[in-house]
């Protein structure tokens, strides 16, 4: 029952609602994701530098990679390519494409909305720009309660099963042990909180997607000569025009769009959590940080895994396995046996940096709920004897259930989203005004958006000019024009 409801929820209303506003989004705000995508990595660049004590940009791209960049970036481009064939692989690409503009909105409304919680941090998100936003509170307590389950729990039981037992494929480890280890490690970085999160995540994030994407790299650089046909059927396949692959044209839209969806989590209410913890001088420019996020996991990432699939030799229409499998075998089969032991431990690198972004989300959530101490404390230690258990069960139930809830937290986004899209396109514009006199680092005046309910901490009214922009005269004249 539970894979009935969750099949026509997640694989048909959800599909069509995220790429259908996606879509909306991409064409009101004038293909955004094109426009400023040079302008990504300029940005990505200046996100690097952080202000002392806070958490800069480039942190919270690390702690929103870590969860984007996991086990879909293996498994679920395995079970696109089995189920959908080559094809499936464009209409990941498709989805990511019109994902980045919903991206892009939803992690900009978090930095609108955000809030300082007192300690030199901020904490924003969905249920942040619901209530103050929409002044709805009792939806902004659902989405609350829908994240800390799905999140905060469910996922994170599946997640320590999943890198547990992958181990003990590879390595005979047993999985009680190993979830003992996860937990005492990740208890040692959740006591050090988002700061310590995220300094763990600058780590293992840059490692584990640099260490997978050099491997993948090698393997298409072995087969160069095949890479133009590959592509070639790719796009044949995507539209029903490859003889071998015409009877998945259904089945490549499908799962090419359901995995690229649940890969990327763009326009789930996942990333915005994360997105707004950052001090940037514009909510626009963060927003730009994050479409590229999902640019580097889709377009990069999830082809590498693609394109080391069906570049191997390994795969044939028609196979029969999970997607860590496919992976795995086919690595093997282009540099040996020690392919199947490095997929696993970038399966747990990936999964580790997951948990961590899971458990943060789930902390989110309880936060914006009750600022009570000793239900943080409660919950982390639920967390920690959650590892444990999941290591030691199957969860499959579970986690069906737990797709259930984040199909529901996604509806409650997407509705909350398309509601505030105007103050989304207000806030753009400003980016893009500020952009064309000639700002290098556009400032958020806040005096400017004086009827929405913003925190004055977090945007004060009249900022100082950010270092190195370019100066205006009171008629927003560049002075190299005067």
């Amino acid at each position: 029952m539970l894979e009935v409801i969750n099949d026509f929820l997640s694989g048909k209303v959800l599909i069509v609602l995220i790429v259908g506003l996606g879509s909306y989004f991409t064409i009101r705000s004038r293909f955004v994701q094109l426009r400023h995508f040079f302008h990504m990595f300029a940005v990505f660049r200046d996100s690097l530098k952080g202000s002392a004590g806070q958490l800069s940009s480039f942190q919270a791209l690390m702690l929103s990679l870590a969860g984007r960049v996991g086990a879909g970036n293996i498994a679920g481009v395995g079970i696109a390519v089995t189920l959908g064939g080559p094809g499936a692989v464009f209409w990941m690409w498709v989805t990511a494409l019109v994902g980045m503009s919903s991206s892009f909105f939803e992690c900009t409304l978090a930095q609108v909305y955000k809030r300082a919680d007192g300690d030199g941090l901020y904490r924003g998100g969905p249920a942040y720009y619901i209530q103050h936003g929409l002044k709805l509170k009792g939806m902004a307590i659902v989405f609350s309660v829908l994240l800390l389950v799905t999140y905060g729990f469910a996922f994170i039981g599946l997640q320590s099963y999943t890198v547990t037992h992958s181990l003990q494929n590879a390595f005979d480890f047993n999985p009680q042990h190993t979830g003992i280890v996860l937990a005492v490690l990740l208890a040692i970085t959740f006591i050090g909180g988002i700061k310590r999160i995220a300094s763990v995540s600058d780590l293992l994030v840059p490692i584990k997607t640099l260490a997978y994407i050099g491997v993948t790299l090698y393997v298409i650089g072995t087969q160069i000569e095949h890479v133009p046909a590959m592509l070639e059927t790719i796009f044949k396949s995507a539209f029903g025009l490859d003889p071998a692959f015409a009877g998945l044209l259904g089945s490549a839209i499908v799962m090419g769009v359901k995995r690229g969806v649940f890969a990327n989590e763009a326009g789930l209410g996942s990333a915005p959590n994360v997105a707004a913890v950052a001090a940037v001088k514009h909510p626009g420019a963060q927003g730009v940080v994050q479409a590229f996020s999902v640019f580097l996991d889709t377009f990069v990432i999830c082809t590498c895994t693609a394109l080391l699939i069906l570049l191997s030799g390994f795969y044939t229409p028609g196979f029969e396995g999970d997607g860590i499998v496919l992976t795995q075998n086919s690595l093997a089969a282009v540099v040996g046996d020690w392919g199947r032991m490095f997929v696993s431990v970038a399966l747990s690198l990936f999964v580790f940096t997951c948990i961590l972004y899971n458990y943060y989300l789930g902390e989110n959530s309880l936060q914006f709920l009750s600022r009570n101490r000793a239900l943080l404390m409660l919950f982390r230690g639920l967390v920690l004897a959650l590892v444990v258990w999941g290591s030691m069960q199957d969860l499959t139930t579970v986690f069906a259930f737990a797709d259930i809830t984040m199909t529901c937290l996604a509806f409650v986004n997407l509705v909350a989203l398309a509601m505030l899209f105007k103050v989304g396109l207000r806030v753009m514009r400003d980016y893009d005004e500020q952009r064309r006199a000639g700002v290098k680092q556009p400032v958020f005046d806040s005096s400017k958006f004086a009827d929405l309910d913003l925190d004055r901490n977090a945007w004060p009214v009249n900022p100082p000019a950010a270092a190195g922009q370019t100066e205006t005269s009171p008629q927003g004249v560049p002075a190299a024009q005067r």
